[in-house]
């Protein structure tokens, strides 16, 4: 039968034993294996002797690289780009099923990250650049934290930014004449109170039109190509995590969903532009960088109010657009990125290879951008319906579902990690507690209408404080930092505003701290009404879902208690130290479901839920607690219901927060 050459041929499959190499005298010789990055750090059994050729995973010999099944031996000059690296990913989509293939995927990620060298060739374009543009037309500007320009889609779906031909990351010229033509765009409407298209008219001068006349059809300046400066880190590993995902107009369900991917890590990029040949107008040239470097410090490429993509010029002041900023400290277990590939071990018991990664502490805005989201979705379901919630969610702090671009920007200014978490062996027993401090800045977006603007800034002020009061930030995010008698030697995050102006400072007593807190909500709430124009009566808030033992809804809804007590300190928090009293003493009477579903957990169990049996994996706990040294504040969701209704009974004189009283 002949074969239809218009049919798509079919995948080749891995073979089942490595593959050979024929070498000119016509020996075979097994395909080598590449060592483990950063085999000195971690432990356990990486075997020893030979058969390295296996490639397998199920041999304890040899750690599993599928990903050498190509035609030639990997990369090793310090010469070659990151997309060398990339292509020997490819033989992982041809193995969906392969049990090491996110760890593999790490181990090349950082391959790429640490073997790969780009400054002989970036000196050579930024010279060409500077050539181009000539000296006095060139321009730095400086990325404070992380940008992904462009990008698309690479192997295993890996989020790649945009490169070269030659594999080099840059911003491209038409991204940057996109940036200031927008920029001018947006100016003129707000200006001249005319609509976009009657903008783009007005601004032909400039950058040309087709609807334009004469000479005004062509644009008056050459956008360079833009790369970064030699001798910098060049790309570094990153992660995206959706961990909240709604089902439908449904309430959110928890599921992390870590996705390694690239971005340049504070990179300074050389700029430059020119005039075209038959123009001679330096204040056309002039304007139009201004309009670039406007453009730049708002923002460029993906995730923009996350973070990412800041570009500022130096001396530049603070954006006019900025209208929040706190100083913080977090203490306890920190805010974390990628997973660093430490060795690859032998799990004897499951007889497969795996990889124990090696968490990066990183002040990410977008942790923060997540806890203001979580945190809002919390308060507004127990008001507003979720069909209500959803749409406004995304409208605030942009979406796919619907999509939206956001009318709020996080960024995080000096973020650093002042004190590292202590090691999980007895070297770390004596160490501080791990350590970040920065600055928190919040700014609206140019898509934020300036007549809510007030009520904006009045919801996320008001919510900014309510966070800092509930819990932490990060990793141990639900538990206040404590210390422990056995490895990992702290747990929990406690987060502190630096700051001492008087919207800031606490009350001495829990009966004044509630007054305060219920103030904030009041001024929360009215702020949502004012911006929805939706009925907002935090006095009779709604029930979300059914609530049963092993089962609720991260909501501030009638079901949900807030409270503030005060006790002794037993090494730990008082409200934390009845918790964990609790919480051991189901365990002992060998009440697992329960002990899950009041603190959380990550042991797969099986409970019924309404008659109906619910498997469940990873489960955050339904308790948040935040200690604020005279005093703590507990959130409990599904509090109408055991075990979580017992434990705020054993709590002394609690001052109930919510529901509002």
């Amino acid at each position: 039968m002949t074969p239809d050459p218009l049919q798509r041929p079919k995948r080749p499959q891995p073979p089942a034993t490595p593959p050979v190499r024929q070498t000119p005298a016509g020996n075979t010789t097994p395909r080598r294996v590449i060592p483990p990055v950063n085999a000195n750090q971690g432990g356990g059994n990486q075997g020893s002797g030979g058969n390295q050729g296996s490639g397998g995973g199920g041999n304890p010999n040899s750690p599993p690289s599928p990903w050498l099944y190509a035609d030639r031996e990997p990369p090793t000059a310090d010469t070659v780009s990151f997309v060398e690296y990339l292509r020997w990913m490819r033989s992982l989509d041809a193995m969906p099923d392969l049990k090491q293939q996110n760890a593999t995927k790490v181990q090349i990620l950082q391959l790429a990250e640490e073997k790969a060298q780009y400054q002989r060739r970036l000196r050579q374009l930024c010279d060409r650049t500077r050539a181009i543009a000539g000296k006095e037309n060139t321009f730095q500007v400086k990325c404070p934290w992380r940008i992904r320009v462009g990008g698309h889609r690479g192997p295993e779906s890996i989020l790649l930014p945009a490169f070269d031909a030659l594999g080099m990351p840059y911003i491209p010229s038409a991204t940057l004449r996109g940036v200031a033509r927008t920029q001018a765009i947006r100016e003129r409407m707000a200006a001249d109170g005319v609509d976009w298209k009657e903008a783009e008219t007005r601004i032909a001068p400039w950058f040309g039109s087709l609807n334009a006349q004469g000479s005004d059809r062509c644009g008056k300046v050459v956008f360079l190509d833009a790369y970064p400066l030699p001798n910098q880190d060049g790309l570094t590993m990153d992660m995206a995590n959706n961990i909240w995902k709604w089902d439908g107009d449904a309430v959110p369900k928890y599921g992390p969903n870590p996705n390694p991917c690239f971005s340049l890590k504070e990179p300074t990029f050389l700029i430059g532009l020119r005039l075209v040949s038959n123009c001679s107008d330096a204040s056309i040239l002039a304007q139009v960088k201004m309009w670039l470097l406007t453009g730049l410090q708002a923002g460029i490429g993906a995730q923009v109010n996350s973070g990412y993509g800041e570009l500022i010029r130096a001396g530049a002041g603070k954006p006019k657009d900025e209208f929040f900023r706190l100083e913080f400290t977090l203490q306890g277990q920190l805010i974390h990125g990628r997973q660093k590939f430490t060795q690859w071990n032998w799990n004897e018991q499951h007889h497969k290879w795996q990889m124990r990664g090696q968490s990066d502490a990183e002040v990410r805005p977008i942790a923060f951008k997540s806890m203001l989201r979580y945190w809002f979705r919390s308060f507004a379901l127990g008001v507003l319906c979720p069909e209500k919630v959803k749409p406004w969610e995304a409208q605030l702090f942009g979406g796919i579902d619907p999509q939206r671009w956001g009318w709020v920007r996080v960024e995080i200014v000096d973020g650093k990690v002042t004190q590292k978490e202590p090691l999980p062996n007895r070297q770390g027993q004596d160490d501080a507690c791990g350590e970040q401090v920065g600055t928190l800045v919040l700014r609206y977006s140019p898509e934020a209408p300036a007549n809510l603007q007030q009520a904006i800034g009045s919801l996320f002020k008001t919510l900014t404080w309510m966070m800092f009061h509930l819990g932490g930030v990060g990793q141990g995010a639900r538990r206040p930092c404590y210390e422990r008698n056995n490895a990992p030697w702290y747990r929990g995050s406690t987060l502190y505003p630096e700051n001492t102006d008087s919207f800031w400072n606490l009350p001495d007593t829990p009966q004044e701290f509630k007054q305060r807190f219920q103030q904030r909500l009041q001024e929360f709430y009215q702020a949502l009404n004012q911006i929805t124009q939706l009925p907002v009566n935090p006095h009779s808030p709604l029930q979300v879902g059914p609530i049963t033992a092993h089962s609720w809804r991260e909501a501030v809804d009638s079901h949900c208690r807030i409270v503030v007590v005060s006790g002794n300190n037993q090494g730990k928090s008082y409200a934390l130290d009845v918790l964990h009293q609790e919480f051991h003493k189901l365990e002992n009477q060998n009440k697992f479901n329960l002990a899950k579903s009041l603190c959380g957990g990550t042991t797969k169990d099986n409970v019924m839920v309404n008659n109906q049996p619910i498997k469940r994996d990873v489960t955050p706990s339904p308790i948040w607690i935040a200690d604020l040294d005279a005093y703590q504040v507990v959130t409990v969701f599904g509090a109408t219901a055991d075990p979580r209704k017992h434990y705020l009974d054993l709590l002394k004189q609690p001052a109930q927060i919510w529901p509002l009283t």
